[in-house]
């Protein structure tokens, strides 16, 4: 199974302003994509943060949720679950399930703990043309030292970059 991380950034790699901000300051483009890619995997995972922001399971795919008290959500069949199962385990419960490809939808500590646990097969970003200066980066918790193959780069529109790498493991 192939674990893509599929995230927008600033251009000072940046995913969001703050823990409750909307991707509302992404592109067309690059929501485009990822309505794409997540709807072609079947499958999402994201932390439980980035779900509230969300606020909603996203249709047409199964939305798997980390989180550590997943008792206290309530799971929809097909649609949404919560989770609190290791990353590795969710991994191989997934491709069990029959899932060819997983996208990993963020936030910051979710894509840390990912990263760390040598998880990401592919890294692909859409490179915003904004700069925040502060807030979230793309991983957190991750001291890692990983090197990445280029796949593709794709210019999206006048201002909007899209590009993809492999992990070299």
């Amino acid at each position: 199974m192939k674990v893509i991380l599929l995230m927008a950034i600033t251009l000072d790699g940046k995913i969001a302003k703050h823990t409750t901000q909307l991707a509302d300051w992404t592109s067309k483009a690059d929501k485009k994509i990822f309505v794409a890619e997540t709807k072609k995997a079947g499958v999402i995972i994201m932390g439980k943060t980035t779900y509230d922001t969300i606020g909603r399971p996203l249709p047409g795919r199964l939305n798997v949720v980390m989180d550590l008290e997943p008792k206290t959500s309530k799971n929809i069949p097909g649609s949404l679950e919560f989770t609190n199962t290791p990353s590795k385990e969710l991994i191989k419960e997934l491709k069990d399930r029959g899932f060819k490809n997983v996208i990993l939808g963020g936030g910051a500590t979710i894509n840390g703990l990912f990263l760390k646990e040598n998880l990401i097969d592919e890294i692909w970003l859409t490179v915003e043309p904004k700069i925040f200066g502060e807030g979230l980066s793309l991983f957190k918790r991750a001291d890692v030292d990983l090197g990445l193959e280029l796949i593709e780069v794709k210019r999206l529109d006048n201002n909007v970059i899209h590009v993809r790498y492999k992990i070299i493991k």
